[in-house]
Order: C-alpha cells, then structure tokens, then sequence
C-alpha cells in the first residue's frame, strides 16, 4: 500500500479547510451550525467515510478476486457516541444481495478486519503537534 510522506493543509476562508495529498485536494467545510456554509464534509466526516470506504476496498479485492459481482453490495457504517458525542465504536453492516455465496459471508467479516484505517485506530498513534516558520 502505497502511504502519503506528507499532506499539505490549507486554510482557504471561513470554516473551509483543505488537505493536499498525492495531488489531490480534499475539501471539508463544518455544517452551517458550526459556523460553515456545508460546502464540504467536516474532517470528523471524512475520518469516519475513511473507514467505511477502507472496508469497501476490501470487500472489493475479496469479490474481484473471486468473480463475485459487487454492485449489489452495500456497507452502512453507523457511528456509536456516549453522552459527551465521542465516538465509542463503528458498526460495519456488510449488505449482500439474495444470490451472494453464503460460503463466502463470514470471510467477509474476516477481511474487513484487515482494513488498514482500523488497524491504524486500533494501534493507537501517537499524535506530535509543535509549530515550525513558513519558509
């Protein structure tokens, strides 16, 4: 898997903020009741979009692999939060059509716990923040 060495972030106005990766830009803006216009998904969005969208990948190579068809194949990711709003757990329902191989349902599962977004959650990364003059 090829990873990103740096991401560039730019603050473009209001409550807009972009990331710069690989050549692509990604925006996010905050919904108009935190002050943005709702141009863009917040960050906290994209951050759990990126963990349905890694399972995805992976139930992707799972199927091309087998010749199984995918545009039937759905996952609804539903985000769990205490009283304070922090996030407590992700619940990934995989939702195959009638005709998916019941052979292959629990190995789904099984792949899906392979994504590199959730392993990253789960390793716990040590975060570094500090302040350096723009060149």
């Amino acid at each position: 898997m090829s990873q990103p060495t740096e991401i560039t972030v730019s603050l473009p106005g209001q409550r807009r903020v972009d990331a710069l990766i690989r050549g692509h830009v990604v925006h996010t803006d905050q919904p108009t009741d935190n002050g943005g216009a709702n141009s863009a998904p917040s960050p906290f969005e994209l951050f759990l979009a990126s963990i349905g969208t890694c399972a995805g990948i992976f139930v992707q190579g799972f199927c091309a692999a087998r010749s199984i068809p995918t545009e039937n194949i759905r996952i609804v990711e539903k985000p769990q939060y205490n009283e304070a709003g922090v996030l407590t757990g992700v619940d990934l329902s995989v939702q195959v059509p009638g005709d998916f191989p019941e052979k292959y349902r629990d190995a789904l599962v099984r792949v899906i716990e392979q994504c590199s977004v959730k392993k990253a959650i789960a390793a716990q990364p040590v975060f570094t923040v500090h302040t350096d003059r723009s060149a």
